[in-house]
Order: C-alpha cells, then sequence, then structure tokens
C-alpha cells in the first residue's frame, strides 16, 4: 500500500512588492506548494540598514507584519533586503528543518541559506548558488492561459496584430527622462495610425505623469487601450493576447516575463544603466530573446528561458538529500 503523501508547508517572505511576490509564488506554485504569504516590513534602525548588518532575528520585524513564529514550515521562500533577517532567524529557530531559498543576492554569505537563486548577471557564485538567465517569475502556459480568457472581452475591441507596451520608469541607475517619452510618444502613434498595430499599454508607479500625459495625447481617438491603474491590472492579459512586446528596460522582471513567452521582446533603452543591467541585456540579446526598440516591430522566434525548471530540480534534490542525512 502507498503511504499517503505528506502535504509540506510553504511560507512566501516578502516586503509585499508585487515583482518579488510574483517570483517567490511562482517557484512555489511550480513546487506544487500552497504558500502562505507573510507580508513584513522591519523595525528602526534596521530598515536603513545593510542586510550584513541586519541581525538574525524575527523581533525585527514591525507590529504591522505578519506573525513569525512556530509552528515553523518545511519550506521558506524569500527575496528582498527585508528578508535576509528573518529568513536566517527562521532558519535558525526551527533547527535546520525549514529550507530556506534565497531569491537573488542577500548581501550576506550565501551559507546563511539552503539555497539561493541569482541572475548570472548578479555575479554570485557558491556551493548553495543556482544561476538563472533572468529574474525568477511564475508566468508559464497554463497562467497565460487563464489571462487570455479572463481578459479576452476587453481585449476584443483592439485591432490586429497587437503589441502590448510594459512601463517601468525611474529607479536607481536609469531615468525615464521628458525627451525620451516624447520619442516613444510619437514612435507609438506611427505604429497605431499608420501600421495599423494595436496597442495595450501599462505603466507603473515608477512611470513620470509627463510621459504618461505625452502617450496618452499622442494616442488620442486611436486603438488602443491604457490602463487607467483601477480595478484588475490586465499586465497578464496583456502578455497573452499581445503579437509582440515593448518593454522598458528598467525591469529586469518585467523583461525576464516578456521573454517567458516565447514572443518578440523590443526594449526601450532607458538613460542611464549599470554594469549589472548592461550584462542582462548583452545576455538576452546574445541569446536572440531580444532587440532593441527603434520604432518598428520585428518578428523573430527564440526558445523561452526555462529557469523555473532548473531551479525546481535543484531544490527538489537538495530537499531530498537533506531528508537522506
Amino acid at each position: 500500500m502507498t503511504p499517503p503523501a505528506v502535504t509540506q508547508t510553504c511560507w512566501v517572505l516578502t516586503d509585499g512588492k508585487i515583482g518579488m511576490v510574483n517570483q517567490c509564488r511562482g517557484l512555489a506554485r511550480a513546487l506544487g506548494l500552497e504558500a502562505v504569504d507573510k507580508t513584513i516590513d522591519l523595525r528602526w534602525p534596521w530598515i536603513w540598514l545593510p542586510a550584513a548588518l541586519v541581525p538574525a532575528r524575527t523581533g525585527i520585524v514591525t507590529p504591522c507584519s505578519a506573525v513569525l513564529a512556530p509552528p515553523w514550515p518545511d519550506i521558506v521562500i524569500a527575496t528582498g533586503r527585508k528578508s535576509v533577517g528573518p529568513v536566517r532567524a527562521i532558519r535558525r529557530a526551527s533547527g535546520g528543518r525549514s529550507f530556506c531559498i534565497q531569491i537573488q543576492d542577500p548581501g550576506v554569505a550565501t551559507s546563511a541559506f539552503d539555497l539561493v537563486v541569482a541572475p548570472q548577471h548578479d555575479l554570485l557564485a557558491g556551493d548553495n548558488v543556482v544561476s538563472t538567465l533572468g529574474a525568477m517569475q511564475g508566468i508559464d502556459r497554463q497562467v497565460l492561459a487563464s489571462a487570455r480568457d479572463t481578459f479576452a472581452a476587453r481585449m476584443r475591441g483592439l485591432p490586429r496584430p497587437l503589441a502590448a507596451v510594459l512601463l517601468g520608469g525611474d529607479n536607481a541607475v536609469y531615468r525615464m527622462t521628458p525627451a525620451l517619452g516624447e520619442r516613444l510618444a510619437a514612435q507609438l502613434r506611427v505604429l497605431a495610425a499608420d501600421q495599423g498595430w494595436g496597442l495595450a499599454i501599462t505603466p507603473s508607479r515608477r512611470t513620470p505623469n509627463a510621459v504618461m500625459d505625452e502617450i496618452r495625447t499622442a494616442l488620442a481617438g486611436l486603438g488602443v487601450e491604457i490602463w487607467d491603474e483601477t480595478g484588475p491590472n490586465p499586465y497578464l492579459g496583456f502578455l497573452a493576447h499581445a503579437d509582440s512586446l515593448i518593454v522598458t528596460g528598467d525591469s529586469v522582471n518585467m523583461v525576464s516575463e516578456a521573454a517567458s513567452t516565447g514572443k518578440p521582446v523590443h526594449v526601450v533603452h532607458l538613460k542611464g544603466g549599470s554594469k549589472k543591467f548592461t550584462r542582462f541585456h548583452n545576455t538576452m540579446a546574445e541569446r536572440g530573446i531580444t532587440r532593441p526598440f527603434a520604432g518598428t516591430l520585428e518578428s523573430w522566434t527564440y526558445d523561452p528561458p526555462d529557469d523555473m525548471a532548473v531551479v525546481v530540480a535543484e531544490v527538489q534534490r537538495r530537499m531530498a538529500a537533506t531528508r537522506c542525512d
């Protein structure tokens, strides 16, 4: 008689930013786990300090944060600077029973975790480090199929072919300047007015208002959908229905999510950058996944990165080895 499968408990530990949550949830789902979201923030002064100076104690989280107390989960999947101290504390308090996975460079010794998942451009190495091409994300065929159905009515009236435009904005190393906004707005108008493309545009909280004003003015009266940031975010629906993608290069997450679709990914390079971002964009271009956006949309094919399968296999291998110890 086959014994019943043992259900493993899983916490997803983040600061609540959707990009971080999606990375962790995606891995949990790929592992077949029902994850419990644990959103946390750090008390003063820990909130201002780099991860290496934050103690491994659960008591450093604010009273408004999720409760971090026994029974400890079988698996913790976490990402972000704020999660590093609490995850280390959980691993210690559980006596090593909680298998702790940290996504992205934690800024401390990787030996503090059971597994660290970091993109290649972070140049992070270690016995327990798995390198991915881009950011971890949970977009697969099943997710896209569901989003296609959910947003079918909303997308039905848009002209075809359809381009999804994923806009980021200013961050620590990039700026979406007014000049770039004017140029992008003019390029999008040509696509819609002269070349017959439908456009589905989603901004982020970092997209400058002046840039969105330029785009709305340029595209007034044309066959476009611009999310007004109210109601359900149609981001996944745009990815699912689009024939081609335009994405700003300030977000490794957005470019990685666009690449998961296997559709042409045109990158709008903003002003600024860093060595790390340059390594990422160069790798994506060399792999034939992305091309720079210069105002026209090209067609090409590539094999979407399957980082998730690699990470899942490594997690399962290491957990099996742990159970045998």
